[in-house]
């Protein structure tokens, strides 16, 4: 939720499709990059430009990543002062294709490679899927185009070095695989962990975060 008013300040904006400081929808790809009107970023799962969030899960990761910092409302994200490109690949179900996500990290390549915009790191609070060559093609370019790729082991409670869960268990360098801890810091019971293929653990259990529509709510998961 980009109009979220603990989001908001910290998302990014595409000023190639904005005219004069002002970003409105003008029906046209400004900036040549093959969207119109992406002004924070790009929904593949409905093929247009409007990553709203209509399901919840990741308006609250984006809370945990970069909730505004010392506005004396809400949450404050572990990076205050931050810029969030949304890259929406999930329909508001959850549910999506591998494809659609090849297509997002496709974008925040492009965006950084051919229009100078400063990714650090990709956050991939999802999982799902058989082994895919396509994605881990897609996720060694971000790599290899200076992007971490950031994600969450799964909530199987599973060993990952037995049973892979994509694509955290890709292996390729510059992928970080996320476990999840409770208030303990013990490993949370829900959370896939694996010597090998989990590569650390930050808490996952009883999170506060925002919520679209202005709103804060807790959630556990290696997510989170």
């Amino acid at each position: 939720d980009y109009n979220h008013p603990d989001l908001a300040d910290n998302m990014w904006t595409n000023l190639g499709e904005c005219s004069g400081g002002i970003c409105a929808a003008n029906g046209i790809d400004d900036d040549g990059n093959g969207y119109v009107d992406d002004f924070h970023g790009i929904d593949t799962a409905y093929n247009d430009s409007d990553p709203f969030d209509g399901q919840g899960h990741g308006t609250h990761v984006a809370g945990t990543i970069g909730a505004v910092g010392t506005n004396g409302i809400g949450v404050a994200g572990i990076n205050w002062d931050v810029q969030l490109m949304a890259l929406k690949f999930l329909n508001d179900s959850g549910s999506g294709a591998t494809s659609d996500a090849i297509e997002a990290l496709d974008y925040m390549v492009r965006m950084r490679r051919d229009y100078g915009v400063n990714v650090v790191a990709s956050n991939n609070s999802w999982s799902g899927g058989g082994y895919s060559q396509a994605l881990v093609d897609a996720i060694q370019a971000s790599v290899e185009e200076g992007v971490l790729f950031v994600a969450a082991a799964g909530n199987d409670g599973q060993n990952n070095d037995a049973v892979p869960s994509y694509p955290s268990s890709y292996g390729l360098d510059g992928i970080i695989s996320v476990a999840a801890t409770d208030r303990f810091d013990q490993l949370a019971y829900f959370s896939n962990y694996g010597a090998q293929q989990v590569d650390l653990s930050a808490p996952g259990v009883s999170i506060l975060s925002t919520t679209p529509g202005g709103n804060y709510s807790t959630l556990n998961g290696t997510s989170m």
